[in-house]
């Protein structure tokens, strides 16, 4: 049975470095950090002004503090960024002003391996930690979508689902996803179940429609078939199906009578929401009302681990995510 603590054993294990942008102005973060150095759980790189940040806490000590405003970093950040921005004209002094920020900073960071991972929007917004990483570190060569996923886990067991949880995507990014971008999304999500929680992944591409009932002529309806025909080219081994209702994807006896012959269909552990409506209002939904926690939201698809927090996350949830960006590194 899959529990949140094992996440944090694993990291425990790996001894990452994990850097946090907002740590000189968010107490949440700053509390968390003082937790996972305390447990162990990563290595730490702290983004800010080191007297103010020393000052706010005595059990930082390990952690390494950076000031982007006058690292002797900056002139090979400068140089980097410059680089992989030419193709836009990015100029040295431009880029030098970039880097004053600190997601840019952490970026860079994790892009020339200083660190491995960073965990940041606390008190950020996500077009302001994203725009950074997407610029920098870019999503993987077969994928070009970056997405998110959320899973839920169950305090007993669900009675549907596998290992006593649920992996769902997208919940963050991706406002009305094109075909090929929902199998990229299936794909990622199916890929961070199997990595995260152990389960062999059965995706379920939702809809208001479950194989045809809801007609055959709807723009979203036909959107996820296709997505479901790309998805299999993709990734021939994978175990995914739709379009399917909700119920169908979860309830062994809906699923017989509205998806016979489906092998995912009743099965399903993870869930491929059609737009970014469904998959945040949905993921919200469970959280709050459903008695399932929540970890994540989990950014999936880029060539190296950076993850986008709530701004509504708790410092449990910030702890939790450090854990998880380390666990990414070995994917």
């Amino acid at each position: 049975m899959f529990k949140v603590e094992d996440l944090l054993e694993k990291s425990k294990a790996l001894q990452k470095t994990i850097v946090f942008p907002e740590a000189d102005y968010s107490k949440r973060v700053l509390t968390a950090v003082e937790e996972v150095i305390e447990k162990k759980i990563a290595k730490v790189i702290l983004l800010g002004n080191p007297d103010s940040l020393t000052k706010k806490s005595n059990k930082i000590k390990d952690a390494v503090i950076i000031n982007p405003k006058d690292s002797d970093l900056l002139p090979e950040f400068i140089d980097k960024l410059v680089e992989i921005r030419k193709n836009k004209g990015l100029t040295a002094e431009e880029a030098k002003k970039l880097l004053q920020d600190n997601f840019y900073f952490a970026c860079m960071l994790v892009e020339l391996g200083y660190a491995d991972g960073f965990v940041g929007g606390a008190e950020t917004a996500t077009s302001d930690v994203l725009r950074p990483a997407l610029q920098i570190i870019k999503t993987k060569p077969n994928i070009k979508t970056a997405s998110s996923c959320v899973i839920f886990v169950g305090t007993d067991k669900l009675g549907f689902g596998e290992n006593n949880v649920i992996v769902a995507g997208d919940c963050s990014l991706n406002i009305n996803p094109n075909a090929e971008q929902l199998a990229d999304i299936a794909i990622e999500t199916a890929q961070s179940a199997k990595a995260f929680c152990g389960i062999e992944p059965k995706v379920a591409m939702l809809s208001f429609s479950s194989f045809g009932s809801g007609g055959n002529s709807d723009e979203s309806i036909l959107k996820v078939r296709e997505a479901l025909k790309i998805a299999k080219q993709k990734d021939p081994k994978l175990l995914i199906d739709g379009e399917m209702q909700t119920d169908c994807a979860l309830i062994k006896e809906v699923g017989e009578l509205k998806g016979k012959g489906s092998k995912i269909a009743g099965k399903a552990n993870v869930l491929i929401f059609p737009d970014l409506d469904a998959g945040n209002i949905g993921y919200k939904l469970i959280e709050r009302f459903g008695g399932l926690q929540a970890v994540g939201i989990i950014m999936q698809g880029f060539n190296k681990p950076i993850n986008d927090l709530s701004r509504g996350c708790s410092v449990d949830d910030i702890v939790v995510m450090t854990a998880v960006t380390s666990l990414q590194t070995q994917n």
